[in-house]
């Protein structure tokens, strides 16, 4: 994918433009003035995005030495926004290597600047104490400092913005719980920052004079315990003051599934959290103002910065969540349709029915569905589905939507994440659920021969090994019922549906 213009500022190479971060640091550094090409394992998924025009798109991955240094060329500056936590027990070593090719790419590009955000550690307790997620965080950054390139590694604690998974789960811990048994961590002093102050900071680093390579602390005002942070977004969001019990026996494992179970954030993304919550983390320097001024009004404090993201949500304005990401471990494989499809079994459950019906108003349902607006089949079933799924350290259906109308490649949507969309025509949604196999859901709007608005819906599964079998087929009998009945009452919200169509929003952060 080549950008239609690149513009004329320094070249910038951005890693992990899908998630949280880089999706929202992309439209930053345009808007400085600066020409963006982004390195990505699946460039599609990009596609969609405001921006996309306006950037260059390199297939690749950072374990890959040659796809880095084929998007290392010409590059002034080039941020590593990635880590493999959550992929398996040997994360650690796989991001030692991947900051290792990163950092000998650059320096054999002559790239100008490396920019890392890593994590905030807590001053005086010994790495080996450390969680694995910050300890890797750590060593990846002396890993960038040692490259040869001048490096800006920032440090941050909690950041607080629309999306961000640590705002995600105060924000759910706090609304869902008026009574919180709590871990002893919510006592432990945090020095939150946010999102925009980080995103700030990160495209001011390109600015950075050369002789400059050093860990800079980024962090807000405010000094806080979890628990205050708790009380303060209560307030902030208007809702009555919580009383908060701690209990000092709650491990960081039982609090992780206890944050899973509550909030959208899963276990497998909420221990790495919570464990990083166990030592103090608070900024020892600001020296960042130095070469990054603060302007007026910044650093935001927590308060504003909880009022800010509220906003964004309750408008529907939230431009990158923290599941845009892929979630660790999350298949990946190709439709069956796809060339590089492997073969094997394919069990598909397929449905069409004649809409009275607008096919506009057909699609405006299908690319509604999941989320608040629910999935148009037995409710009882779904919701059991995702329970199972929570219980068995899957992501379950509280992932909810980015945007309540409107979809793009990649966003995640519930159990599932969206594969493919052809406006007006097709979804096809991938399972991210822990199922023994790989699944895929497809939902179009057609006109037949005849002119009369046609919807079509596919589910396809393929199993592995035996486990699979049985899993297919022990669960079709209740595909009449689910997938039967979600054909049925989509055609009948079509048929309600009297919204005109609305012009395309696009997120600011």
């Amino acid at each position: 994918m080549t950008a239609d213009d690149h513009g004329t500022g320094p070249l910038c190479l951005v890693t992990g433009a899908t998630g949280y971060i880089g999706g929202r640091l992309v439209p930053e550094l345009l808007a400085a003035g600066l020409r963006v090409r982004c390195l990505a394992r699946s460039p599609d998924r990009l596609r969609d995005h405001p921006w996309a025009g306006r950037v260059e798109v390199v297939r690749g991955d950072v374990t890959d030495p040659g796809s880095v240094a084929a998007a290392m060329r010409g590059v002034d500056v080039a941020y590593y926004l990635v880590h493999a936590l959550g992929t398996g027990k040997d994360f650690e070593e796989t991001d030692r290597r991947a900051a290792r090719i990163f950092g000998e790419a650059a320096r054999t590009a002559d790239v100008r600047r490396l920019v890392y955000l890593g994590g905030l550690t807590p001053y005086g307790v010994p790495e080996r104490e450390l969680s694995p997620h910050l300890r890797s965080r750590a060593e990846v950054g002396r890993i960038l400092l040692a490259s040869g390139v001048p490096t800006s590694v920032l440090r941050a604690a909690v950041v607080i913005g629309s999306g961000s998974a640590s705002f995600e789960m105060l924000r759910y811990l706090t609304e869902r719980l008026p009574v919180m048994v709590t871990p002893s961590w919510v006592h432990t002093r945090i020095q939150p920052v946010a999102v925009r102050d980080v995103l700030r900071a990160l495209v001011g680093a390109v600015r950075m004079p050369d002789d400059v390579s050093r860990a800079f602390d980024i962090g807000g005002p405010d000094v806080l315990t979890y628990r205050e942070m708790m009380v303060r977004y209560a307030a902030g969001a208007n809702l009555p003051r919580r009383l908060i019990l701690p209990v000092p026996m709650l491990s960081p494992g039982l609090s992780s599934q206890w944050v899973g179970l509550v909030t959208p954030v899963p276990a497998s993304i909420a221990r790495p959290l919570t464990e990083s919550l166990r030592h103090e983390v608070v900024c020892r320097e600001h020296d960042i103002a130095r070469y990054v001024p603060d302007p007026p009004g910044h650093p935001v404090g927590f308060d504003e910065a909880v009022r800010l993201a509220l906003r964004r949500v309750r408008e529907a304005r939230v431009s990158t969540r923290w599941s845009s990401a892929s979630l660790p471990g999350a298949p990946s494989d190709p439709l069956p349709t796809d060339p590089d499809w492997a073969g094997g079994s394919l069990y598909a459950d397929h449905r069409e029915l004649c809409v009275d019906a607008p096919r506009a108003s057909l699609w405006r349902v299908i690319e509604g569905i999941g989320g608040d607006n629910g999935w148009y089949s037995f409710p009882l079933a779904w919701a059991v589905r995702g329970w199972l799924d929570r219980l068995s350290g899957g992501v379950g259906l509280r992932r909810g939507r980015r945007d309540a109308s409107r979809l793009r490649v990649g966003d995640s949507l519930d159990f599932w994440r969206v594969e493919e969309i052809e406006p007006g025509r097709l979804l096809r949604l991938r399972a991210e659920m822990r199922l023994p196999g790989l699944a895929w859901l497809e939902l179009y709007a057609e006109t037949d021969g005849s002119g009369r608005t046609r919807f079509r819906q596919r589910a396809l599964f393929h199993p592995h090994g035996l486990l699979g079998h049985a899993y297919w087929w022990s669960v079709s009998p209740f595909h009449a019922l689910v997938f039967g009945g979600m054909a049925r009452n989509i055609a009948r919200a079509a048929l309600a549906d009297t919204t005109p169509p609305t012009p395309q929003r696009v997120p600011a952060d």
